[in-house]
C-alpha cells in the first residue's frame, strides 16, 4: 500500500424507491505497523454505521477493499 490514506466514497440514488445511500471505505496505517478497513454506510444525510478489519499484510486490505468496491458498484453504487 502507499504511503497516503485511501479513500473511496460510493453513493446510490433512486428516487423512484426514496433510496438515497452512501457507502465509504478508507484504507488507514495503525500504530503497528497493520492496516485497517474503515467501512461506513447508511443513508445519505445521516451518520450511519460502522466497521473495521484490521489486516497485517497490506496486499490483503487492498484485495478486501477491491472486492467491496467491485461488489457494491455490481449492486448499482456509482
Amino acid at each position: 500500500m502507499s504511503k497516503q490514506i485511501q479513500n473511496l466514497h460510493l453513493t446510490r440514488v433512486d428516487a423512484s424507491r426514496n433510496m438515497a445511500r452512501f457507502y465509504e471505505l478508507c484504507l488507514q496505517p495503525t500504530l503497528f505497523g497493520e492496516v485497517s478497513l474503515l467501512r461506513s454506510w447508511g443513508r445519505i444525510g445521516t451518520i450511519g454505521r460502522c466497521k473495521v478489519e484490521t489486516f497485517a499484510v497490506d496486499d490483503q486490505a487492498e484485495a478486501a477493499l477491491a472486492r467491496l468496491e467491485r461488489a457494491k458498484r455490481r449492486s448499482g453504487y456509482r
